[in-house]
């Protein structure tokens, strides 16, 4: 069967062409022969399933409204509770962890019809920027598998681009959806803070966290988005703001609309990347865009902001991990004191006790107002470059990465290598504007490039207009 947009699923869904059960078996059992190669998933819920395509079936059945995601087979990063069926954040700390409750955002997504096929490989704890990290190994790049597919989201970008879940769900903190959705070649979105609620994700760093879609186009992105936006009680940071009609904003009218390209971002863009952000760009110009020159002085300092602040958070939200309360717990015996050391010691991998170390370190006394006090006043000085940009623009583009995927192993001995590849996508997370990849195309070797887009806050529909007329005018 062929159903390649959430659209074309229900069309055949009412059409009786196909069953949401029948699609949700084709989903699960091209998963199950391709993870092999990519080690998108971590496990599969075939049950969970096929229990939520007999729901569809059943409403078709009885002439009810399915829902607007009725049959979409969906992946879901293992970050993201899901009742019953183990998250494990990547990490042996929580390997055997079965959560009691679902996360808001897979409530809603199974309410509007989709059905979850499995949870998706990622750095552990979301901490990381090439899915390099993970205790249960790499996820390798479905278009190149000697490379990475990007982080920390970057089994759900995987699953989206090999085509074994027509959506996917990932989180964000500094780059982590659309750094792997221009890694993998798919359109990854990361909405304003507050839009979706992060009730049900693990905590990383918490004022930067967010849920957002991967899709294989920008139209099913913003059904997505539609179907998961919108206030939670069991969230006091998910806004109050109502939720557009996303999907009915896309009319591929982009004329007239005022562009700004940051100096500061496309300074650092070189090679075959910066030739295809600026072909988008004149393609922008094409469709009567006015493309223009900014400044956002800022940037400089946004690897350090970001690096102080996430790092904090996580050593404040990890600590809840001591092998008392759930979770791994060592078999060292010793004092309570050794049993928290070796726990921590052999539960979490490099990266994360690397981060937990920095971000305690900065939240020490003697170095809380030297460093993150600091931080956080240069992370308003960020946030207001951007309001004072987003007086003249209307949107701002600019590239997702200074480089495509790169290979395996090629950056994961030089944490601070590793770390610049973020450089173009911490800010807006700073900010907590929304922000998206769109694909713009790909390098002499096939490896996919992403165009960013960023908005002010709660304009997604304006973001997802803009992204779909490039979309139109490039496929």
């Amino acid at each position: 069967m062929t159903a390649d947009s959430i659209a074309g699923i229900r069309a055949g869904l009412l059409a009786k062409e196909f069953s949401a059960a029948e699609l949700a078996r084709e989903s699960l059992a091209a998963a199950e022969r391709e993870n092999p190669r990519t080690n998108a998933y971590l496990l599969f819920c075939s049950e969970r399933a096929l229990e939520a395509a007999e729901r569809v079936d059943k409403k078709i059945a009885a002439g009810e409204e399915p829902g607007p995601l009725a049959g979409v087979p969906v992946a879901v990063k293992d970050v993201i509770l899901t009742k019953g069926v183990r998250t494990s954040c990547g990490s042996l700390v929580l390997e055997h962890y079965i959560p009691p409750y679902d996360a808001t955002v897979v409530e809603r997504i199974e309410a509007a019809g989709g059905v979850i096929l499995g949870k998706t490989n990622c750095d552990e704890f979301a901490m990381g920027s090439s899915n390099e990290n993970s205790a249960f190994g790499p996820v390798r790049n479905p278009v190149a598998p000697d490379r990475v597919p990007g982080g920390s989201s970057g089994g759900s970008a995987a699953a989206v681009a090999q085509k074994t879940a027509l959506v996917s769900l990932g989180s964000d903190t500094g780059g982590s959806i659309r750094q792997p959705a221009s890694f993998c070649g798919v359109v990854g979105v990361t909405p304003t803070y507050g839009r979706v609620s992060r009730y049900g994700l693990v905590a990383f760093a918490s004022s930067l966290d967010h849920i957002g879609p991967f899709a294989r186009s920008v139209r099913d992105a913003a059904a997505v988005l539609e179907v998961m936006a919108g206030r939670d009680p069991l969230d006091s940071t998910s806004a109050e703001a109502p939720v557009p009609d996303y999907v009915s904003a896309l009319d591929g009218e982009v004329r007239g609309m005022k562009l700004g390209v940051p100096v500061e971002y496309m300074k650092h863009a070189t090679g075959e990347t910066a030739a295809l952000i600026g072909r988008s760009i004149d393609t922008l110009r094409k469709l009567g865009c006015d493309v223009r020159d900014i400044s956002l002085p800022a940037t400089d300092y946004a690897i350090d902001t970001y690096y102080i602040i996430c790092t904090a958070e996580a050593s404040s939200n990890l600590a809840r991990y001591d092998g008392v309360r759930y979770g791994f717990r060592s078999k060292a015996s010793g004092t309570l004191s050794d049993m928290y050391r070796n726990t921590r010691g052999e539960g979490f991998g490099t990266e994360v006790k690397r981060r937990i170390m920095l971000g305690t370190y900065v939240l020490s006394h003697g170095y809380y107002d030297a460093y993150y006090l600091k931080a956080q006043k240069v992370r308003a000085l960020i946030t207001r470059d951007f309001t004072k940009a987003f007086q003249s623009v209307d949107a701002i583009v600019a590239p997702v990465s200074p480089y495509p995927a790169f290979r395996i192993g090629e950056k994961i001995k030089d944490p601070m290598e590793m770390y610049l590849s973020d450089i173009y996508t911490i800010t807006g997370s700073l900010a907590g504007i929304p922000c998206m990849s769109v694909p713009c195309g790909a390098t002499s070797e096939g490896l996919p490039v992403g165009l960013q887009i960023l908005c002010n806050h709660f304009h997604e529909a304006k973001m997802f207009r803009l992204a779909d007329a490039f979309e139109r005018s490039t496929i």
